[in-house]
C-alpha cells in the first residue's frame, strides 16, 4: 500500500525499544527486548524461545508488556523483522501534510487571530498561503488530506459569520499587532487601490465593469482599497463598486481608520493616480498631512516652466512653493534612461498596432502612450513624433506634492515606501491568488477578502520573523520547505494505540523546524 520509502522514513524516525525475533542455530526463535535509544542495538531482556508459532506470538506480547511495564515506549525496528515491517506498513492510518500548520499556526496565534472563535479562520488562512484555491477545492483538500469531518456548507456558513461578526475585529487585531512591532505608534500610512475581476458576464450592484488594472475590461470587477504601514504591514481595507473612480475610495478608508483608533495626526502617502484637486483640498480641509505623487506635466504653465528651467543634475532636488503645499522636484539620470526606454517601447507598440490596423479613432486618448496618436485626414492614424520628442525634457524628473513638516529627503524616502503596497497587491494576486473571485453574494466576497487579509498579515509576520532570525530564507522558500513536511500515523494492532511522528527528512526541514521550534 505504501512504498519502501515510507518504511525507510519509519526506520529513521520511529526509535526506542522494540521486540526482536531472532532465529537461533537450533531453529528456535528467541524473543528479545532491544533498546536502540543510544543508536546501538542492546539486548536488555530475553523473554524466551520456541519453535511453536502460537507460543512465539505469546512471547512477543509478553515482550511488549515488559516494555510497557518498565516505562519504555513500544517502537519498531524494520531492519530486523520484515514481517513486523509489513505489519506496521499495513497499519499506517494517515500520512498528513502538517508542515504549514506547524510553521504558521504559532504565527497566527502570535498576531492574535486565535481570539476569533473556531478553527476555520486559521485553516482557511493557512490554505490561502499554501494552497490558494477556491472554497470548494479548499473543502476537498481539508477532507482528503486532513481528514476533518466538515461540509462545504459549514465553510460557507462560517464565511457568512466572519463577514457579519468578525471583519472589524480582525482588522483591529492586525492594527494592534502592527502598532506593537513598530514601537507603539503609527503616524505614516500608505494607500492604494487595485481591481479584482470575476469570471462572469452579468453585472450587479457591486460587480461592475470599469478600468481594470489587470487588463480584464470585459469582466465585472470590484475595487479593493488597502491601507498599510511602514514596511507594508496591513492595517485596513474596504471594497467598492467596480466602476467607481479610485480617487474617491481613499478618504472613506482613511477617515474610518483614523476615527476608529483615535489617531490625531496622520501622514497619508499615495500615488498620483489617486489624486485630484478635490481630493487634495479635502485632505487639507480635514487636517491631514500628505505625501503625494505629483503630476508635474499637468501643472499650470507657469509651474511647468519653473520645473523645466531648474536644470537639475543627478540626485539634485528643488522646491517650488504652492498655496497650501510645496512641490518637490528631483532628477535621476537612471530614471531618465528608464523613462526613455519605456517611451520607446510604447512607441514601438503603437507602430505595430498601426501596421496591423488594430488602432482606430477610439484609441486616440490620453491613456498611457496613446497620447502620441493623432488623426491624419479623416481615416488615417499616425504617431505624433513631435509630441514624443517634446517629452524628452521631462525624462528623469519626479514630483512630490506635500504639506508635511518632514524634511525634503524624508518626503522622498517615505514616498519610495509605496513599493511595499505594490508588493502587497502582487503577493495577494500571485502567491495568495486572491483573484479571480468565484463568490456571488457580497457577504461571501467580503469574507473571501477578509481571509486573504489575514493570510497576507501572516505572510508579512513570517517575513518579519525570518528577518529577525537572520534566516537565509524568503517566506516563499520557508513555505515551500514546510509543505514537504508530513506526519506519519501508525496504529498498533495489539494495543489500538496510534503513534504519530513528524518526519523531518532533509537538512532544510530540520533547520526550519529548529528555527521555529516544532
Amino acid at each position: 500500500m505504501y512504498s519502501n520509502r515510507v518504511s525507510h522514513l519509519c526506520v529513521l524516525y520511529i526509535r526506542g525499544m522494540f521486540v526482536r525475533k531472532k532465529k537461533n542455530r537450533s531453529g528456535a526463535i528467541s524473543i528479545q527486548v532491544i533498546d536502540k535509544s543510544s543508536g546501538r542495538y542492546k539486548v536488555i531482556k530475553t523473554i524466551g524461545s520456541s519453535n511453536d508459532e502460537s507460543e512465539i506470538a505469546t512471547l512477543v506480547l509478553r515482550g511488549k508488556e515488559w516494555i510497557k511495564s518498565h516505562g519504555g515506549q513500544m517502537e519498531f525496528d524494520f531492519n530486523i523483522d520484515q514481517d513486523q515491517t509489513e505489519q506496521v506498513l499495513d497499519n499506517i492510518e494517515h500520512i498528513i501534510p502538517v508542515g504549514t500548520d506547524l510553521l504558521l499556526t504559532p504565527i497566527f496565534n502570535s498576531i492574535g487571530f486565535n481570539c476569533i472563535p473556531g478553527s476555520l479562520l486559521r485553516q482557511l488562512s493557512i490554505l490561502r498561503i499554501s494552497h490558494p484555491v477556491s472554497k470548494l477545492k479548499s473543502y476537498e483538500y481539508i477532507r482528503r488530506y486532513h481528514h476533518y469531518d466538515i461540509s462545504l456548507w459549514q465553510i460557507y456558513r462560517y464565511m457568512d459569520k466572519l463577514h457579519k461578526e468578525y471583519k472589524e475585529e480582525i482588522q483591529t487585531i492586525s492594527y494592534l499587532h502592527t502598532q506593537k512591532i513598530l514601537g507603539g505608534k503609527i503616524q505614516i500610512v500608505f494607500y492604494d487601490v487595485t481591481t479584482l475581476y470575476f469570471e462572469i458576464d452579468n453585472m450587479d450592484d457591486l460587480r461592475k465593469t470599469g478600468f481594470s488594472k489587470e487588463g480584464r475590461h470585459q469582466n465585472p470587477q470590484i475595487l479593493l482599497g488597502l491601507l498599510v504601514s511602514l514596511d507594508g504591514y496591513p492595517l485596513a481595507y474596504d471594497i467598492f463598486e467596480g466602476n467607481k473612480y479610485e480617487g474617491h475610495t481613499m478618504l472613506p478608508v482613511i477617515e474610518s481608520f483614523k476615527q476608529k483608533y483615535g489617531i490625531k495626526k496622520l501622514v497619508v502617502v499615495a500615488d498620483s493616480g489617486l489624486m485630484s484637486a478635490d481630493n487634495v483640498s479635502e485632505l487639507i480641509d480635514k487636517g491631514y498631512e500628505f505625501i503625494l505623487g505629483a503630476r508635474i506635466k499637468s501643472e499650470s504653465k507657469d509651474i511647468k516652466q519653473k520645473i523645466l528651467s531648474l536644470k537639475l543634475g543627478n540626485g539634485q532636488i528643488a522646491v517650488i512653493p504652492k498655496e497650501d503645499s510645496r512641490l518637490i522636484v528631483s532628477y535621476s539620470s537612471s530614471r531618465a534612461k528608464k523613462d526613455l526606454s519605456n517611451r520607446l517601447r510604447g512607441l514601438q507598440k503603437l507602430e505595430k498596432g498601426i501596421r496591423s490596423g488594430r488602432l482606430t479613432k477610439s484609441n486616440i486618448n490620453n491613456r498611457g502612450y496613446n497620447k502620441y496618436l493623432k488623426m491624419e485626414g479623416e481615416v488615417a492614424i499616425s504617431i505624433d513624433k513631435e509630441k514624443f520628442e517634446q517629452d524628452i525634457c521631462w525624462d528623469g524628473l519626479k514630483g512630490y506634492l506635500t504639506n508635511s513638516s518632514l524634511s525634503n529627503d524624508q518626503i522622498i524616502d517615505n514616498y519610495k515606501q509605496l513599493w511595499h503596497i505594490e508588493k502587497a497587491f502582487r503577493i495577494n494576486k500571485n502567491d495568495l491568488k486572491i483573484r479571480p473571485v468565484f463568490h456571488r453574494m457580497r457577504r461571501r466576497i467580503e469574507a473571501h477578502i477578509c481571509i486573504s487579509f489575514v493570510a497576507y498579515k501572516m505572510y508579512k509576520e513570517l517575513e518579519r520573523q525570518l528577518k529577525e532570525k537572520q534566516a537565509p530564507l524568503s517566506p516563499e522558500k520557508a513555505i515551500e520547505i514546510a509543505e514537504s513536511i508530513y506526519e506519519l500515523n501508525v496504529k498498533i494492532p495489539a494495543t489500538g494505540r496510534t503513534i504519530k511522528r513528524v518526519l523531518l527528512l532533509s537538512e532544510e526541514q530540520k533547520a526550519l523546524a529548529k528555527m521555529f521550534g516544532f
